[in-house]
């Protein structure tokens, strides 16, 4: 059997749905950690941050040595940590002293393997002879949103029908996506990442330097925080601040955001770049800033998570589309330059919702508050693409 460039492209698309399994498998489990292993929701809390942490740390590391590293060894590297550490919740808890420590260790290794897809799948594709990049990675990141909704749903139904008790059974299953990762990537043709590279100290130091560069990795940022101040939040707005029963604020809140980020994902990528890219990404800034708004202010429920799920449709290109826009404006980037914009959305996944939990709190967990607080990130967005990068594409 001949493999070619879809073929890789096609191994990509599963490194992203480990990476949707490594994030949010565990979430969907902490009540039951809390109840089986008698762990307070104060450590469980930590589970994510020690994820997040972890993957900034993988980011930070990758960008630092990305010209010594082999691209086909560290693709298959990442999918066997994702396998290991999947694997790890099913015995690691009970076999260690502390079941928490189990967690964390199981955390943090999935988390490595996420990290380094998060880097590494992106230039890969990027590199491959394909035409419309734009598109290609829209589609790849289309896979993320795909695996968050599979993960969801796909493991509610094991939960009602096998039993929650059987989770670490369904760890497991989890595991062989990351698996078929890594044999798929034993196999498919690796391009070479030259004409992104980046050769020599100079361009090296020239892309510190860049004040484009900054501006993109501003636009990251804000594209994480954009994102992840809804998604982390929005079953506890359903059910805290809208009285809506948890199933059924889980189904239409992030269930309904990640499909509809993922169907938007899948239109730009199959749009063949036909829509500008630059315009895509200012609309859907105003549609975030709309999103949020209704989501805050709103007086009817049902109206406050349709905003929810909206914030979905709206944050969909902003991941993808940067990356995109940073290869075009900034073509000897290379590996260390997507390990630097992963890091700085990271970073944005980390600080977003952390903030918006922050002024919740400080207005009495009122969390409609926190959702208008999170305009900002959006609206720097539209800013930096309206105005700054429109003027540079001009010159």
């Amino acid at each position: 059997m001949k493999f070619t460039a879809k073929s890789t492209v096609r191994a990509s698309y599963i490194g992203y749905l480990t990476q949707a399994i490594t994030i949010n498998f565990a979430p969907l489990l902490f009540v039951t950690f809390e109840t089986s292993y008698h762990i307070s929701m104060g450590k469980i809390s930590l589970l994510i941050a020690l994820s997040f942490l972890t993957q900034l740390a993988t980011d930070a590391l990758v960008a630092r040595i990305s010209d010594r590293l082999n691209t086909r060894a560290t693709a298959i590297a990442a999918h066997l940590f994702a396998v290991v550490g999947m694997t790890g919740f099913a015995w690691l808890p009970d076999l260690l002293p502390s079941p928490f420590v189990g967690l964390a260790i199981s955390v943090m290794i999935a988390a490595i393997g996420g990290g380094i897809v998060e880097v590494i799948i992106s230039p890969i594709v990027e590199a491959c002879p394909t035409e419309e990049k734009s598109s290609a990675m829209s589609l790849l990141h289309s896979f993320y949103s795909w695996g968050l909704a599979a993960v969801v749903l796909l493991s509610t139904l094991f939960f009602k029908t096998v039993g929650i008790e059987n989770w670490r059974i369904l760890s497991c299953l989890w595991a062989l996506i990351p698996a078929a990762g890594a044999v798929a990537f034993c196999l498919v043709p690796i391009y070479p990442l030259d004409v992104l590279s980046g050769d020599g100290e100079e361009k090296k130091h020239s892309l510190i330097k860049d004040k484009t560069f900054w501006i993109f990795f501003i636009i990251m940022f804000c594209a994480g925080a954009s994102e992840m101040a809804m998604i982390q939040w929005a079953s506890a707005f359903a059910e805290s601040d809208l009285g809506i029963p948890k199933a059924i604020g889980d189904l239409l809140g992030p269930c309904a955001f990640a499909i509809l980020m993922g169907g938007v994902r899948t239109f730009y990528g199959r749009s063949g770049g036909k829509i500008s890219l630059s315009k895509f990404i200012l609309l859907s800034s105003l549609l975030c800033v709309a999103s949020y708004l209704i989501a805050a202010l709103s007086p009817l429920p049902i109206l406050a998570l349709v905003g929810c799920a909206l914030c979905g449709l709206s944050v969909a290109i902003m991941w993808p589309g940067t990356y995109s826009l940073a290869s075009l404006h900034i073509p000897f980037g290379g590996v260390r330059m997507f390990a630097l914009l992963a890091m700085a959305g990271d970073i944005g996944c980390l600080i977003g919702p952390t903030t918006a939990g922050w002024v919740a709190e400080a207005f009495g967990n009122n969390l409609r508050v926190s959702f208008l607080f999170s305009t900002v990130f959006p609206l720097i967005i539209l800013f930096l693409v309206g105005f700054t990068l429109k003027k540079k594409t001009k010159k």
